[in-house]
Parts: C-alpha cells; sequence; structure tokens
C-alpha cells in the first residue's frame, strides 16, 4: 500500500503552497528510528511551508536527543493533555509514523481517531490496522525513515534534503539495520545510506551519540543483568532476562535505559531467540530477538498481545512478572524443534 503521488497532491509538490498545520506522532517510548524518521520528515515539510509539531506518546532516551529538531518535540503527559488536545483538533494533516495500530500511542490513539484531520499512516510493521486515509506501508522496508527518505526522493524533493533531515534519517536506518548487520540490509539501504553520506554527514558521531552516550548507572544495571539476571536454557536455544520494578528503581533506570539489552542475551554462543522481561507496574512488557527464521512476531502475536517483525518483535502481559516468566517458560516445548533446527 503505497499512496505516495496522493500524500504528494496533500502535502503539495512544492513550497509555496499554502500552508497546512501539520502534526507528526510515533509510537511510544520511541526509538531512534522514530524520532529520525518523524523528525526527518518534520524538517521537510517545513521545507514545504507547513507548520509542523511532533507529539510522542511518552518520553525517550537521552541519546535521542541531540537530532535536530529535538527541542520543539512535545512528549505528551497529563498536564499537557488539554493543549495537546486542542493541538490534534486545529490539524489539517496527522502523519503516524512507524507504528500501525493506535494501541501503539496510548492517550494519542483516541485523539488522532476523533481528529478531523486527513491521517497518513508511514509504517513497515506487519498487519496494519486500518484507520489511515492514506498509507505509505512496506513490511520490506528495514524502517520507516527508509520510507520517508523514499516518498521525498519519488515526490521529486530530493534536493530539499540537507545535513539536519539526512542526519535524523540515518540515525533510524542505522539502528534498525542493526548498523547495517542485520538480514533487512538491502542495496536500497545501502544506496538510501550513500546518498546521506554524500551530503557529507558524520556518521561516526552520529554513531557515537546514540550508541557510546552511556549513563555510570545504566552500565552498573548491565554488569548486573549479565552477571545475576541472564539466563541460559540451552535445551530450547533460549536466554532470557527479567527485571522487577524494584531493580529498575535500583539503578535509576530511566526511559532507553533497557533499549538493546536483549540483544546480549542473543549474542550467547548457541542462542537463537532471546527475550527480556520488564516490569513496568501496570503491565509486564517483553521484547523478543530471534536469528534466521524462526518468527518471534508470530509467537508473540500469538501468545503475548504483541507484534513486531520476524526477528524483533514485542508483547505485554497483565500477570506479574512471575506468572509472565512462567508462561513463557511452558510454551517453550512447543517451540522446540523449530528452534533446535534454526541456522
Amino acid at each position: 500500500m503505497q499512496d505516495i503521488e496522493a500524500i504528494g497532491a496533500v502535502i503539495g509538490k512544492h513550497p509555496g503552497g499554502p500552508a497546512q498545520t501539520v502534526l507528526i506522532t510515533t509510537h511510544q517510548n520511541p526509538d531512534a528510528d522514530a524520532m529520525g524518521s518523524s523528525l526527518g520528515l518534520a524538517g521537510y515539510l517545513r521545507k514545504k511551508g507547513h507548520r509542523v509539531t511532533v507529539v510522542t506518546p511518552t518520553d525517550y532516551g537521552q541519546n535521542l536527543h541531540w537530532m535536530p529538531g529535538n527541542d520543539d518535540v512535545i512528549a505528551f503527559d497529563e498536564k499537557q493533555r488539554v493543549a495537546v488536545s486542542q493541538l490534534f483538533d486545529e490539524a489539517d494533516l496527522i502523519f503516524c509514523l512507524d507504528f500501525s495500530a493506535l494501541d501503539r500511542i496510548r492517550e494519542l490513539g483516541p485523539l488522532v481517531r476523533q481528529s478531523r484531520a486527513r491521517k497518513v499512516m508511514i509504517d513497515h510493521h506487519l498487519e496494519p490496522e486500518s484507520f489511515a486515509d492514506l498509507t505509505l506501508w512496506d513490511p520490506t522496508a528495514a524502517a520507516t525513515a527508509e520510507l520517508v527518505y523514499r516518498l521525498i526522493v519519488e515526490l521529486g524533493d530530493k534536493d530539499l534534503l540537507d545535513v539536519p533531515i539526512a542526519e535524523c534519517l540515518y540515525s533510524g536506518l542505522m539502528t534498525d539495520t542493526g548498523s547495517f548487520r542485520h538480514s533487512n540490509t538491502t542495496g536500497n539501504v545501502h544506496r538510501m545510506a550513500a546518498d546521506l553520506l554524500d551530503l557529507n554527514i558524520d556518521v561516526s558521531s552520529i554513531h557515537r551519540r546514540i550508541f557510546d552516550n552511556v549513563s555510570l548507572d545504566k552500565f552498573r544495571m548491565l554488569g548486573y543483568v549479565l552477571n545475576e539476571k541472564l539466563k541460559v536454557l540451552p535445551q530450547y536455544r533460549f536466554a532470557y532476562i527479567t527485571l522487577t520494578d524494584a531493580e529498575l528503581k535500583r539503578y535509576r533506570s530511566k526511559t532507553g535505559d533497557t533499549e538493546g539489552m536483549v540483544n546480549y542475551a542473543l549474542a550467547v554462543e548457541g542462542v537463537v531467540m532471546a527475550c527480556i522481561l520488564i516490569d513496568r507496574v501496570d503491565e509486564i512488557r517483553l521484547s523478543f530477538r530471534s536469528v534466521g527464521d524462526f518468527s518471534v512476531r508470530e509467537l508473540a502475536s500469538t501468545h503475548f498481545n504483541g507484534g513486531g517483525h520476524r526477528n524483533a518483535a514485542g508483547g505485554r502481559s497483565k500477570s506479574s512478572l512471575a506468572e509472565t516468566e512462567q508462561k513463557l517458560l511452558s510454551i517453550l516445548p512447543d517451540y522446540q524443534q523449530k528452534l533446535a533446527e534454526t541456522v
């Protein structure tokens, strides 16, 4: 589903046309692709002459705050409900980036659904919900940032790309491909990266600001997790981590501090599936990773009200952390043969 020409008609193909009030939003606990695609699109639409605001349903990691345009982002909380509701009421156009179901944006979901604005979804996750008027959806895309780049280029606006926009889009592309090492790293991914590099962005600085910007508390929590909380079940080629609310508080964990932690479990020799279960008080969040053709998306959607991609998915549970852990362990025998065969 790619309504590129229709999206172009809505936003205007040339700068200088009538300005519109545009809102851009993305999923809760935004990662680098969510923020990079949102801020990259915002920069582009401002160049087209529109009034643009980025609103996120929650806050996000400090390692993303350097991105151009971040100072103007509104991270929703209850204190801003009235003001944010007014923004949605006044919007002409709402872009929904890097999510395909409105429950992924928490309290902002009803505001999107009820708004009179035209809605545009740009996303690469499977099984999208039908809430948008226009859609740029491609599950083969490596990142939503890749789709935003595709939109800009196919609308003939490649000349509007500049360093700030390119830094944002490169951040999303780099992180969602695992620094260009995951199986979603295609020729198109490298061609896009090359085009952005030609704008003279500093890729070393981008990588450092995202990955080498770690608080001492986060390092200490990681050491604790690897030493005390990492469990490996060789018979299932599975490793997992559990984190309680008390443990998160002990290490003064902030939004984004657990991002990527599950990858350490997946890196254990012989492991083909990994999971981290985190007690977020109101629910248990699960983050799955896998290698090869083992689909954690199928597992997460079947058992934990989740979804995502084949090798990276998320889920949630309203049971306790201990009960959720036991449920996860109880279903492993059903997947044992598939896990054993995964290369």
